[in-house]
């Protein structure tokens, strides 16, 4: 059980599957909307998902989601653990959450808990080493804890463990600019960020960075840098590798993830959102070929009430694949664009059943952890 893990798509032998379980409603604070405001090209930032005026809702109010699809979640991610188990892969999983879970509190917060599902987000597997990434959610600053039996089992056998530095999260820890800069490229604010109230506890802006703002490409890692947030916890990155790995800074590619935007599929192939994603990147990975897979289907999406349901996550959500090698890339069943793009270029594709991407923003990327690829160290650029 030797940690090894340097990219996305060498041969896949162990992993992390999230856990959905309870998964019933969402914390909604500074931190979740601010994390959580998609900004798509092409797209008025209102369409992503209801204003809180509407729904008559306030700042700090816990968002119950229906039962039915958190209990149909929960049976896709057991499929999509299932899957990857008879493909060969030795899948790991996390503490469920309890559905009674006590809040979690930090200094002038407090918060319902996340369960461990989209367990890409506060990771970094960087070869041996579990970088434990500093959260931007409240709500889910405690989620590693749901890892760490896993975690510690990868310690034993010889892994480094390294923690970044936690955020305290008041409110003035965010750094605003991205949500109410009206002239990104990408689209305004998904919702409308409240102002921040000070807090004895305050420290300025903090570090913060999510494991799946990083595409990991042996010794190179693609970093998306949308803030000062992000721009902190990458020069500490950089400190802690040096000598290591080459750290390349992509500038606003997304507010966050760039895990739906980009993901290398195999040494010299991208999968991308679109092909203007090409001069964002390092000039030595501009001459990679790119796969822009159709547009997404409206029809292949269940249908939410916008007064009711929380939609988190743009239609461009199911390029979040999972590659179990160069060849073999796990896709929704339901993205039969995507599929036959991939399969077209050469690619087998093993369809597997994720209903409610929308409603809980992650693909198949994002609710895995892979800790053992066969993969090195490798230059590919």
């Amino acid at each position: 059980m030797q940690l090894n893990s340097h990219d996305d798509f060498t041969p896949l032998h162990e992993i992390i599957v999230g856990s959905a379980a309870n998964y019933l409603s969402h914390d909604r604070d500074v931190s979740f909307e601010l994390f959580h405001h998609e900004n798509l090209a092409g797209f008025r930032s209102d369409w992503a998902y209801p204003r809180l005026a509407q729904a008559g809702g306030g700042s700090g109010e816990n968002w119950t989601i229906k039962r039915r699809y958190a209990e149909e979640l929960h049976e896709d991610v057991e499929k999509l653990a299932a899957t990857l188990t008879c493909l060969g892969v030795t899948v790991h999983r996390p503490l469920p959450l309890g559905p009674d879970a006590t809040p979690i509190a930090g200094l002038g917060w407090q918060a319902a808990p996340t369960p461990a599902l989209n367990i890409r987000d506060n990771t970094l597997i960087l070869g041996d080493e579990i970088i434990e990434t500093p959260p931007a959610v409240r709500s889910r600053y405690l989620e590693t804890r749901l890892l760490s039996t896993v975690f510690r089992r990868y310690w034993e056998a010889g892994a480094r463990w390294t923690t970044m530095p936690r955020p305290t999260l008041s409110d003035l820890s965010f750094d605003l600019s991205y949500a109410r800069d009206a002239t990104t490229t990408l689209g305004g604010p998904t919702e409308p960020i409240r102002d921040p109230q000070p807090s004895p506890y305050d420290v300025g802006f903090e570090m913060m960075l999510d494991g799946a703002q990083v595409l990991r490409l042996g010794r190179d890692l693609v970093v998306n840098v949308a803030q000062d947030n992000h721009r902190l916890a990458v020069s500490w990155l950089e400190r802690h590798l040096a000598g290591r790995y080459r750290i390349h800074r992509v500038w606003r590619m997304a507010d966050n993830h760039i895990d739906s935007m980009l993901l290398a599929l195999r040494p010299g192939v991208l999968l991308a959102r679109h092909d203007g994603i090409r001069d964002m990147l390092p000039a030595p990975l501009r001459k990679w070929k790119v796969i822009v897979p159709p547009e997404p289907d409206a029809g292949t999406f269940p249908v939410y009430d916008d007064y009711e349901d929380l939609v988190l996550a743009s239609p461009y959500i199911d390029l979040n694949v999972l590659s179990v090698d160069e060849h073999t890339v796990l896709v929704n069943t339901d993205c039969t664009g995507l599929a036959k793009t991939l399969e077209a270029e050469g690619f087998t594709v093993v369809p597997v059943q994720h209903r409610h991407r929308r409603l809980f923003g992650g693909g198949f990327h994002c609710f895995t952890l892979d800790t053992v690829r066969t993969g090195g160290c490798e230059d590919y650029l």
